[in-house]
């Protein structure tokens, strides 16, 4: 079965002294759009109206025209109309429930980036070009663009250790479906071990922030003796945000290769729908639970099956994995998080995390059977989703 697939390949580059100057001159202005018209739709809303891209772009024409805001005209217009574009699908997704209602942008705490259109940038011979500026960026190819792919979207961005990036987004012929397989694995997600499947198999948790938690502390009580302000603290701000940039690119990387590997290995990979945004209220488990990234990893298992055709089923947060026996089916009455090893009583000892994964193997198997969606209701709306397992105790 062909399949279409557009894919984002992100590269650093080192901008020129001119070119990071109107980047950031376009990152101030892309800001500023989106603010003001969140706020002209927001007042609108109060007054019991409605406010579309269309609109907005009127408002975009008449604020160029005006002595105060005729600096918007100095950077390419394509990035401005873009988030208004940005502005409508965040909108969109509110009157469907799936977001909360759009958040004005922080000059520095969101994230600074522009997005240009074809008719805004020129890609020639490996040389990107984008409006309003003399030369081409001085990209570091870190890897080829698929052979004959031309870009359709380039997003420029520059992060808060202040490297620049750029992120092409074009047709990937090379993504195809792998050959079916009948193997497939339940995943049962932790925080001793990474991941634990029903095949026995253990993934240690690398536990990325650990590694560098004294020596971010320590940057970071240095950053906070710095006077609010002042290049200096601006220094150790960058400090701090390299010592979080490291732990992310690790982590990142670390899902990618092993989310590969699953999806390259099963063609059936189960997983438990977790509610890992209530999971980190717990203050003692909050640390840990964000630096697995749980979240992370299922957004990556997801998609990578989509590509390759494989596929991903979604057991209940409510089955109860950890308490049934997958020898004989028992149920235990509880299962305190300190035990990670137990006995049944039909004399099976099992391993918490394994037997869980078995569990979930077993679970998806029969959702998959029964034709439940792939996904919980809560990621695709009006989709059919898996039903909870009510799941009998049986005498021994």
């Amino acid at each position: 079965m062909a399949i279409h697939v557009k894919r984002a390949f992100k590269y650093r580059f080192c901008p020129t002294d001119a070119q990071a100057a109107e980047l950031s001159r376009t990152f101030g202005c892309v800001r500023k759009v989106y603010n003001m018209a969140l706020a002209a739709r927001t007042e609108a809303w109060a007054r019991h109206e409605r406010v579309n891209y269309n609109q907005s772009s009127a408002m975009l024409t008449a604020w160029k025209k005006t002595e105060e805001l005729a600096f918007l005209n100095e950077v390419s217009s394509v990035p401005l109309q873009q988030t208004l574009r940005h502005l409508q699908g965040a909108f969109v997704n509110f009157f469907s429930k799936r977001a909360r209602y759009p958040r004005f942008k922080s000059k520095r705490k969101s994230r600074a980036s522009a997005e240009y259109t074809s008719s805004a940038f020129t890609f020639r011979d490996g040389r990107l070009k984008l409006a309003k500026m003399a030369g081409p960026l001085d990209i570091v190819w870190s890897r080829p663009l698929p052979e004959g792919s031309v870009p359709t979207t380039v997003t420029v961005s520059r992060d808060a250790a202040g490297r620049w990036f750029v992120s092409m987004l074009c047709d990937d012929p090379t993504v195809k479906p792998l050959a079916a397989t009948d193997a497939a694995v339940g995943i049962d997600v932790g925080l001793d071990h990474l991941l634990a499947l029903s095949t026995g198999e253990k993934i240690a948790n690398p536990r990325h922030e650990r590694r560098d938690r004294a020596r971010l502390a320590t940057a970071q009580r240095h950053c906070a003796r710095k006077e609010k302000g002042s290049a200096n603290r601006e220094k150790a701000r960058r400090t701090v945000a390299r010592i979080h940039a490291r732990i992310t690119d690790r982590r990142r990387d670390g899902l990618h290769k092993l989310t590969t590997r699953l999806v390259r290995e099963n063609q059936t990979l189960v997983i438990e729908d977790l509610t890992v945004r209530n999971m980190v209220r717990n203050r003692k488990l909050a640390r840990a639970i964000s630096d697995a990234a749980w979240a992370e990893f299922r957004s990556l298992l997801e998609y990578k099956a989509a590509w390759y055709g494989r596929d991903v089923v979604v057991v209940d947060r409510f089955f109860p994995s950890s308490k049934l026996c997958s020898h004989c089916g028992a149920l235990q009455e509880g299962m305190p998080l300190n035990v990670r090893t137990w006995t049944c009583d039909c004399g099976t000892v099992h391993d918490r995390d394994v037997n869980a994964a078995k569990n979930l193997l077993a679970a998806g198997l029969a959702v998959s059977v029964c034709g439940a969606g792939v996904r919980p209701q809560r990621r695709t709306p009006g989709g059919q989703s898996a039903t909870k397992q009510k799941i009998s105790r049986r005498e021994p």
